[in-house]
């Protein structure tokens, strides 16, 4: 087994440093529907929690669309120049899909039926009652699937902003997102019009803090 070469480091900590938030595209650039594939392919290679993949990813690409989302997003520009905004989305019900994830996980080998069983039970169990908890983990796990989007289109040579100013209610109402998702950011992708605007970071003592405050 080989480890990470490294070009490959290289190629990693690059695209993730050159990855800026851009709100100025080509407008009219067609990304190939391959790279939009491959972007979402490798998003959708998040981990999640129990696996249950919790991120929905609403892809808007028409142009009439696009100007119906315009309003909804205050009218921000890069919303119908860039190439697709993508909506992501999180399960609020992700416990719906326990038994098909781990039905597979004991097909494959992964597990035996009486482990299963328990597994579903205790997620099953973790999304009763009226708390946070579902939605934290729609957030939390949607997220994660949103960065490694942004990652992945950086390498294909796209650039992105993830944005969480949008009206939701309309959102979800225009769209016709059902009850069961709720809209966690809306990622727009595609060539840059010119560059991001860089913006600095705090230095690494001020956001690391050893084993306690």
């Amino acid at each position: 087994m080989h480890g990470t070469t490294h070009q490959e480091e290289l190629g990693l900590f690059q695209t993730i440093e050159e990855r800026h938030s851009v709100r100025k595209y080509e407008a009219g650039y067609e990304m190939p529907e391959e790279d939009l594939t491959a972007i979402l392919e490798a998003a959708a290679m998040a981990p999640s929690s129990w696996n249950l993949q919790h991120w929905r990813f609403l892809v808007i690409d028409d142009q009439k669309k696009k100007e119906e989302l315009l309003p909804i997003a205050y009218n921000q520009k890069q919303i119908v120049d860039s190439s697709v905004t993508i909506a992501v989305l999180g399960d609020l019900e992700a416990n719906k899909e326990a038994d098909a994830v781990y039905g597979a996980a004991v097909e494959n080998g992964f597990m035996t039926e009486q482990i299963k069983d328990t597994l579903v039970g205790q997620i099953n169990q973790a999304y009763e009652g009226d708390t946070p908890f579902p939605r934290d983990e729609a957030v939390l796990n949607a997220s994660l699937a949103a960065m490694q989007l942004m990652l992945a289109a950086k390498a294909k040579g796209y650039d992105t902003c993830p944005m969480g100013g949008f009206n939701r209610d309309a959102f979800v109402k225009s769209f016709n997102v059902p009850d069961r998702f709720t809209p966690v950011m809306l990622l727009t992708v595609g060539k840059a019009a010119m560059p991001a605007h860089r913006s600095a970071r705090k230095p690494l003592e001020e956001v690391t803090i050893r084993n306690s405050f």
